[in-house]
């Protein structure tokens, strides 16, 4: 197969080359219409009960997480001067097109009891700012008595406020996004130029603003970065700008068809398929390296161009797919965790891989067939000495000290599980930041002074309709609230029972020692001045479902973390509820983004874990297919477990959280570094037969070839991947460090544990005529019909 295969991309080298060029326009065109994702990825799936619930919850009350919160801590903001422009900041924010609402001080509205009609009216506290100082501390003080604001838009210990800006949620998950949050931004900073008054910013919109604005500007450096790294090494190399070239323009072909089939799919680039294009650069050079490596080889050998072109697809083609297929498996078998976000990263990176393979295969035989063969200059690396002597001394290692090796391999294993056994799964809502940026210190600034920003909602039911104007029901949620209102990280509870409150305290006019709920004295008088307000009934539709059965308790959090976050729920909060409603018709779910996002990363890691799992049986059949050898299968295996052993350990002993980003590492570096043993071990089933079976001459002249190969390919990818360590995002961060420290591990472990382990367990012996599928690269090659190149 391989012959004709040699045969057909050698005689019809052009027609390739124009057909490649029409594949690679036509992705090129449909690269135009690709869109980013501004969606909030949902990771839980449709099917799931909570996320049934936090949709229904969506249909009734609306959207929990649009809201934008600017808050500052500057006792100047009270002066007449600045509180005009902050009053002025607010007009400016109400009429930005996709912001629905603006609460501030400077547009505060109280509720006050209006005795000629019987019912409370909202009026605003401040009309015209006040131009004597002492006129506005009166109304000041007046906000301040409002209770049912405390602690929601002020804090009344440190004088710390909000300006809460909710957004359309229409426009929260649409490319206008990038329109509004930079129109606040501009209002905000011309604020804080006119009074010198700093802002912190905070809110989902924001970060999610932010985050995306962030991770498009790096994905575009990573990709250039890659691409500049990859060219400088791969010269340092071969020492020939035609290694350097024809390698960088397969992958930018590659890289035009992974924008081309993210956009025929339908898919939205998101932070995981945007990285595919730089990752496609660091993974597809291999292709080319080993595919140089064995054309220089061959050269040196014959001196025959031909045949040389001719040998890259017969010897190593079976290989090169192989690899290039464990690897796409590693990405494939995402597929399976029914995530929609990893089903796209997979489905994307898994087909380019096997494309990269494709284009290598046709490109890299055909453009050296039309440029003159290497010159002594370009073979040189064959014989560095420096490489040669590393490799001369894993040779003799291999030989003379298999026993330290093993021993040493032992213990490292012994290490890595102790440190793998101390691993904490937990995520946060903002694991991405890092730790010193200002958006971080802003959002800590809100969870130090107003309990956090992250939405959690708790929903009560009756049991009956128009439960909510039941007085014991309410005592009940009541004591609830004041449960929810005593944990340190969370803010105080809104709910119907805050307006509630607040009405008594307008009825005995503002008096904030009434701020509670109906006794059985004035319910009566306050539910008269209650029914019929139009304007109550829309505050409150934010919090009572239609039937008045369902009542909405939201509160706003800390970002605790997944293991805190499903303690306090399921520990402290339900159980409590339990107690709080025995006896009664009541019950509760708790729900909203931040807790669905925590489930949906538990869920992410535990699929995570079994797609790792899968890629390790799937690849594990494809090399019992390759060798039809139970003991090749466990030494092929072992040299590749070995370094995600080691990178657990790392995580152990670091205090590296298992979390989506780092559960992702153990699935993609298991299917790369695996590429190394087939490589290796295809040579070494060559040199078998060419050295009648002797198992040291096999391994010995297996190190000498393929180990530069090995060498060339791992310091790529190491130092393709350790690029994403600059990222400002602590996902992507991990995702380098530690694939780049795994595949550096599985290079040392490839080129010692896996040849001491053949000259320890391997006698050579081999069925002449039973030939397993990586031995069919052994076709003849004298026989075959070369044309001329």
């Amino acid at each position: 197969m391989w012959n004709s295969l040699a045969h057909i991309i050698l005689k019809y080298r052009l027609l390739l080359v124009i057909l490649l060029g029409i594949i690679t326009v036509f992705m090129a065109y449909q690269a135009q219409f690709i869109k980013w994702s501004y969606s909030l990825q949902n990771i839980v799936p449709d099917s799931n009960k909570e996320m049934i619930y936090f949709k229904n919850f969506k249909k009734t009350y609306g959207e929990d997480g649009n809201v934008l919160v600017l808050a500052f801590q500057d006792s100047s903001v009270y002066q007449v001067e600045n509180f005009r422009n902050l009053s002025y900041l607010v007009r400016e924010l109400e009429k930005l097109d996709g912001v629905d609402a603006v609460l501030g001080l400077p547009n505060l509205q109280i509720l006050s009891k209006n005795t000629q009609e019987k019912k409370f009216d909202f009026k605003p506290l401040f009309g015209d700012i006040p131009s004597e100082q002492t006129a506005l501390d009166s109304l000041l003080q007046i906000a301040r008595d409002q209770r049912l604001y405390s602690g929601q838009l002020s804090n009344p210990e440190n004088g710390a406020s909000l300006l809460v800006v909710s957004i359309s949620a229409k426009v929260l998950n649409s490319k206008s996004r990038d329109v509004t949050v930079p129109d606040i931004i501009r209002a905000a900073e011309a604020f804080e130029k006119a009074s010198k008054i700093d802002l912190k910013y905070s809110g989902l919109p924001f970060v999610r603003y932010v985050n995306r604005t962030k991770v498009k500007a790096e994905l575009n450096l990573f990709l250039i970065i890659s691409v500049l790294i990859t060219g400088v090494i791969l010269f340092l190399f071969f020492r020939s700008f035609k290694a350097v070239i024809f390698p960088l323009i397969i992958i930018g072909v590659v890289v035009v068809w992974v924008l081309g089939t993210i956009s025929l799919f339908g898919f939205e680039i998101t932070l995981l398929t945007g990285l595919i294009p730089p990752i496609i650069v660091v993974i597809g050079i291999p292709n080319s390296v080993y595919m140089l490596n064995k054309y220089h080889n061959e050269y040196m050998t014959h001196g025959d161009k031909k045949k040389a072109l001719t040998q890259i697809i017969r010897k190593i083609g079976i290989v090169t797919f192989i690899t290039n297929m464990t690897t796409a498996v590693g990405f494939f078998v995402l597929i399976s965790t029914s995530i929609q976000v990893l089903v796209e990263f997979g489905t994307v990176a898994g087909i380019n891989i096997l494309a990269t393979f494709v284009v290598s295969i046709i490109l890299i035989p055909v453009a050296f067939s039309y440029v003159d063969p290497p010159s002594p200059k370009h073979l040189k690396h064959l014989k560095f000495r420096l490489l040669n002597g590393v490799l001369s001394g894993l040779d003799v290692a291999v030989h003379r000290h298999k026993t330290i090796i093993f021993i040493l391999t032992a213990l490292v294993i012994g290490a890595s599980l102790h440190g793998a056994s101390n691993i904490k799964a937990v995520s946060y809502m903002l694991d991405d930041l890092p730790a010193k940026s200002e958006l971080r210190q802003d959002m800590e600034f809100l969870e130090s002074n107003f309990g956090g920003i992250m939405p959690l909602e708790i929903i009560v039911d009756t049991g009956q309709k128009k439960g909510v104007q039941n007085l014991n029901n309410l005592r009940k949620i009541g004591a609830l609230e004041t449960f929810l209102d005593s944990i340190e990280y969370m803010s105080i509870p809104i709910s119907p029972l805050s307006f509630v409150k607040a009405s008594r305290q307008a009825y005995y006019n503002g008096r904030s020692g009434f701020y509670g709920l109906p006794t059985a004295r004035d319910r009566a008088f306050i539910l008269r001045y209650l029914q019929g307000n139009e304007e109550s009934a829309d505050l409150i539709s934010a919090f009572v479902d239609s039937t008045g059965q369902y009542v909405r308790v939201s509160v706003k959090m800390a970002d605790i973390g997944s293991v805190k976050m499903d303690s306090l729920v399921h520990g402290i909060i339900k159980p409590k509820i339990s107690s709080l409603f025995e006896g009664t018709n009541l019950a509760a779910e708790v729900t909203g983004t931040t807790y669905i996002y925590i489930k949906g990363n538990e869920y992410l890691i535990r699929n995570l874990i079994t797609s790792m799992i899968m890629a390790f049986f799937i690849i594990a059949i494809i090399m019992g297919a390759l060798f039809r050898n139970g003991k090749m299968l466990l030494i092929s295996i072992i040299p590749n477990v070995i370094p995600l052993m080691i990178t657990a350990g790392i995580m152990g002993y670091f205090g590296i959280p298992l979390k989506p980003s780092t559960a992702l590492i153990f699935s993609i570096a298991f299917g790369i570094s695996v590429d190394n043993s087939i490589h290796f071990l295809a040579k070494y089933r060559q040199e078998l037969f060419a050295n009648n079976f002797n198992v040291d001459i096999a391994v010995s002249n297996s190190l000498k070839e393929t180990g530069a190969s090995i060498i060339y390919t791992s310091i790529i990818l190491f130092f393709g991947f350790v690029i994403f360590a600059a990222s400002e995002f602590g996902g992507t961060v991990n995702l380098g460090k530690l694939t780049s420290i795994t595949l550096l591990f599985a290079m040392f472990a490839n080129l010692a544990v896996l040849p001491a382990l053949l000259l320890q367990f391997d006698s050579g012996k081999r069925n002449k005529d039973s030939h397993p599928l990586i031995e069919r690269y052994e076709e003849s090659s004298e026989g075959a019909n070369d044309d001329k190149i």
